[in-house]
C-alpha cells in the first residue's frame, strides 16, 4: 500500500474509483494489475474511441488481427473477438473484487453500437448476444441514456442483465432510468426471480457539461458563473439519486436483497486548463458512488486530490447556481438533454467506423504478409 495515496482514501469514503481505459498494453503488462493491488481500482469502463487508439493506433493486436483475418473479413467480427479478449482479461483481474463485494463491484464496461443508440429492440437483442459471447458475471453492458435506451434497460434488468448506462446529462433523464431501473427489477421480484445480483451504475458525464454551458456564459458576459455548472448538476442528480433509492417502493426491494443503481461519475478530465485537474473529482466524493477516471486524472487524484465527503454539500447552493445560469439566458435542458447526448453518440459512432475501417485495412495488410 502506497503512503499518502488519495485514491484509497476517497474509497474509504464510500465511493468506487474505476479506470476510463481499457487496452492489451494495459493487460499485458501487469499495469492493470498493479492499480488494482496498489490503488484498490475497483471498474474499468471502455467506449468506442477508447477502443479505437488502443487497437487502431498499436501493434500490441497486430498478432491476433493477422490470426482472425484467416477466418473471416469481416472488421465488425475482427473487433468483437479482440474487445471481448480485452473484457474477458480484465473482468478476471476483477473477480476478486464481484466476489468480496457480492456482485456490487469488480465489473468491466463494454458499449453497445451507436447504430443502436435509439433502436430499444435491437438494443436488447445486442446486449444479449454480447453477454453470452463474453461469458463473465461482472461484465457491464452499456447502453445510452436516450429514450430508447431507457426502454431497452428497463428490459435488460428484468431480464438480469446488468447494464452501464452511459451518456446522462440530464438530472430529469437520470431520474428517468433511476425508475427503470426500479420498474426492471419489480418485473424481476414478481416473475420470482432473484434480484440480489443484479447490478448498474448510471454514468453521468461532468466535465463536457461545463464545456458547453461556460462557452454560452462567456458569450454572455458572465464569466462569474464559468467552471461551476457540471459540478452543480451532477450534485443535483445525486440528490435525486437519495430520493429515489429511499421510501416504501424501494425498500420492498431492499428487503430481498436489491442493490441501488449507483451514479457514476463520467468524463471527469478537466478539459479547460485554468481548471484544478482534479476539480470533477473532488467535488464529487461520496457514498454509493463511482468515479471513472482516465489515466492522468487517475494519477493526479493518486497523488493530490483532497478526499472528503462533498457530493451531497450545499446543494442548496447548486439548485441557485443552476437557477442563475438559466436565468443568465442559457438554455440548459436543451444543452444537457439534446446537445451533448446527440454528440456523443455521434463522437461514439465516428470512433467506431474508424476502427473498423483501420482493422480492414490492417487485416489485409497483414494476412497478405503471412
Amino acid at each position: 500500500m502506497t503512503d499518502n495515496n488519495r485514491l484509497l482514501e476517497i474509497e474509504a469514503l464510500g465511493q468506487s474509483v474505476w479506470l476510463d481505459n481499457l487496452t492489451r498494453q494495459l493487460l499485458d503488462d501487469d499495469e492493470l494489475r498493479l492499480l488494482i493491488e496498489r490503488d484498490g481500482l475497483s471498474g474499468v469502463t471502455s467506449n468506442p474511441t477508447i477502443f479505437e487508439k488502443g487497437i487502431g493506433h498499436s501493434d500490441r493486436y497486430d498478432d491476433a488481427i493477422a490470426e482472425l483475418a484467416q477466418d473471416t473479413d469481416d472488421p465488425q467480427r475482427i473487433f468483437e473477438q479482440l474487445a471481448y479478449r480485452d473484457v474477458r482479461d480484465a473482468a478476471d483481474l476483477l473477480r476478486p473484487t464481484f466476489e468480496r463485494t457480492q456482485g456490487q463491484d469488480g465489473y468491466v464496461s463494454f458499449e453497445l453500437p451507436a447504430s443502436l443508440a435509439h433502436d430499444a429492440e435491437g438494443s436488447v437483442a445486442q446486449a444479449e448476444k454480447h453477454r453470452r459471447a463474453i461469458d463473465r458475471a461482472n461484465v457491464l453492458i452499456k447502453v445510452p441514456g436516450t429514450e430508447a435506451g431507457v426502454q431497452a434497460f428497463e428490459e435488460l434488468t428484468a431480464r438480469g442483465v446488468n447494464v452501464n448506462v452511459t451518456l446522462l446529462f440530464a438530472v430529469s433523464r437520470y431520474e428517468q432510468i433511476a425508475e427503470a431501473f426500479i420498474r426492471g427489477l419489480e418485473r424481476r421480484l414478481d416473475q420470482g426471480e432473484p434480484i440480489d445480483r443484479s447490478a448498474s451504475v448510471a454514468s453521468f458525464f461532468v466535465s463536457r457539461v461545463d464545456g458547453k454551458v461556460d462557452a454560452e456564459l462567456e458569450r454572455l458576459g458572465r464569466d462569474e458563473l464559468r467552471g461551476r455548472a457540471a459540478v452543480a448538476n451532477a450534485k443535483l442528480a445525486y440528490e435525486a439519486f437519495l430520493r429515489l433509492f429511499s421510501g416504501p417502493r424501494w425498500e420492498r426491494l431492499a428487503a430481498v436483497g436489491a442493490n441501488v443503481q449507483r451514479p457514476l461519475w463520467g468524463s471527469t478530465s478537466t478539459k479547460n486548463p485554468d481548471y484544478a485537474d482534479t476539480l470533477y473529482v473532488d467535488e464529487l466524493i461520496g457514498p454509493d458512488t463511482v468515479n471513472t477516471m482516465p489515466d492522468a486524472t487517475l494519477a493526479a487524484a493518486r497523488d493530490h486530490a483532497t478526499p472528503a465527503r462533498t457530493v451531497d454539500r450545499d446543494l442548496d447552493g447548486a439548485h441557485q447556481l443552476m437557477q442563475a445560469v438559466r436565468e443568465a439566458g442559457v438554455d440548459v435542458e436543451q444543452i444537457v438533454l439534446d446537445q451533448l447526448v446527440d454528440e456523443g453518440v455521434s463522437s461514439f459512432a465516428d470512433s467506431y467506423d474508424s476502427l473498423l475501417r483501420t482493422l480492414e485495412q490492417k487485416a489485409r495488410t497483414l494476412a497478405a504478409a503471412k
